[in-house]
């Protein structure tokens, strides 16, 4: 609330609720968000629970939130409630092999019961796939919540990518990553993304590649958390991509800090590992090339390239180029990193501004950057 009231034009925040609890405290619940968010808070009514889904001009200073409702005979269209817990991956494995008694049963029903106090104020609902045709013919406040492994199922198959994308056209799949990932590691959000998925959620407290994508995409529209999705997954364009190379050298560095921002140790090694993200029909691509190391030089590194880094991009929509550097040593240690759509980026000498760990460029990080020269050739010139 305190957000809202210091940014009230904000695009939406959506809360997902898990909700294990039972009815009285589910009551509690709903009248206190209620209080904290006052008119802040999106309670639905008949008009949008059965039109198309509002636009995030719409909502403005709003927040959404994403649950379990009670289920209307005519909405149900035989579906079952999806979990709302992102550990459902783990819970369905082993489902097959525990016998729960009766009293666990009549419990776990007890707390799976809704309260109409609180479905009413819920907006976003989900449930279960049987296969996206039939899930795009539910109203639109009719959600999916994937775990990776379904999103790398879906994306398999053309047939069932190609009716995920349609489906995301006017309904939204939120992705998360596997409870399994019991270090809080991430999955590409790549291939989610490239489906026209909403919300790609990832463990955020983790700062490995993935989360530098993640940063870079958003960074796009000044990290507002919205980011347009391109005209070919969104169904207004069905032309083929336009196919096009990048050729890349990476020049000079200025300013690069130790590892961690650290104000002792030895002089740095920086070399520049350069990758590029894409997806070719639901297959993820990765290309890696990286420079020569230039020892003991953190200030103004000069790499001595002669030969251009080759990049072929098969989905420019979609396709992220991320430059990270890295300290030569025993164990190669992170130093900064900046990941850019490639729709954003320009041909000629370009400085790339590099951001720590944790996206900022405060301190130590205030003027890290790398001196770029970019070749873009498209069509019989590549």
């Amino acid at each position: 609330k305190a957000f809202l009231n210091e940014n009230p034009n904000c695009y939406p925040l959506v809360l997902s609720l898990e909700i294990h609890c039972t009815k009285p405290f589910q009551d509690i619940m709903a009248r206190d968000m209620i209080a904290i968010f006052g008119d802040s808070l999106f309670v639905p009514n008949e008009e949008t629970l059965h039109g198309s889904i509002p636009s995030p001009a719409d909502l403005r200073g709003k927040v959404v939130l994403k649950g379990r409702r009670i289920i209307e005979s005519n909405d149900s269209n035989d579906t079952d409630n999806d979990s709302d817990s992102d550990d459902s991956e783990v819970e369905d494995k082993f489902s097959a092999n525990e016998s729960f008694d009766e009293k666990t049963s009549s419990d776990d029903r007890t707390r799976k019961e809704i309260s109409p106090e609180l479905s009413r104020i819920i907006y976003l609902q989900s449930m279960s796939v049987k296969n996206f045709e039939e899930s795009a013919s539910h109203p639109s406040f009719h959600m999916h919540s994937l775990g990776e492994s379904e999103v790398r199922k879906y994306c398999r198959k053309k047939d069932q990518r190609d009716s995920w994308i349609a489906y995301n056209q006017t309904h939204i799949t939120r992705t998360y990553p596997s409870a399994w990932r019991v270090k809080s590691g991430n999955y590409s959000p790549m291939s989610a993304w490239s489906a026209g998925c909403q919300l790609v959620a990832i463990n955020l407290q983790t700062s490995d590649y993935a989360k530098r994508l993640n940063d870079g995409r958003f960074r796009e529209n000044g990290g507002c958390g919205y980011v347009l999705k391109p005209p070919s997954i969104n169904g207004a364009d069905n032309s083929p991509p336009q196919l096009f190379v990048i050729h890349l050298k990476v020049l000079a560095g200025y300013c690069l800090p130790k590892p961690r921002g650290e104000k002792r140790g030895e002089c740095i090694n920086p070399y520049v590992h350069v990758c590029l993200y894409d997806v070719d029909g639901g297959r993820e691509i990765e290309i890696n090339r990286q420079t020569d190391t230039v020892n003991n030089n953190g200030f103004n590194p000069i790499w001595n390239q002669m030969d251009d880094f080759k990049f072929k991009v098969q989905n420019p929509d979609v396709a992220m180029l991320q430059l990270s550097v890295w300290d030569k040593g025993v164990t190669d240690d992170f130093i900064a990193s900046s990941s850019i759509p490639v729709s954003c980026i320009r041909e000629g000498y370009r400085g790339v501004k590099l951001f720590d760990e944790n996206h900022t460029r405060s301190g130590p990080f205030e003027c890290a950057s790398l001196l770029i020269d970019v070749k873009i050739k498209r069509g019989k010139e590549a």
